[in-house]
């Protein structure tokens, strides 16, 4: 899933963010609002991440929400 899809569906996936991302507070998860950079911003601030890790971090959430592919099986 790219950040579009991930701001546009944030209602959805806030709580696997809860999940991934403990030390985020409701405040901050409402602020960020899928925002990739106010995401980042967050992580900094709550984890200590540099910008490179935080951005590590961003880009494995945001394969952790991809469909898996449908196998073609019946």
């Amino acid at each position: 899933m790219n950040w579009t899809q991930i701001e546009g569906r944030w209602e959805q996936v806030k709580g696997k963010v809860r999940d991934m991302f403990g030390k985020l507070t409701d405040d901050d998860v409402e602020r960020i609002k899928g925002n990739k950079d106010k995401f980042a911003g967050a992580l900094k601030e709550r984890y200590g991440y540099e910008k490179e890790e935080a951005d590590s971090h961003l880009q494995r959430f945001a394969d952790s929400l991809r469909e898996p592919a449908k196998s073609g099986k019946k």
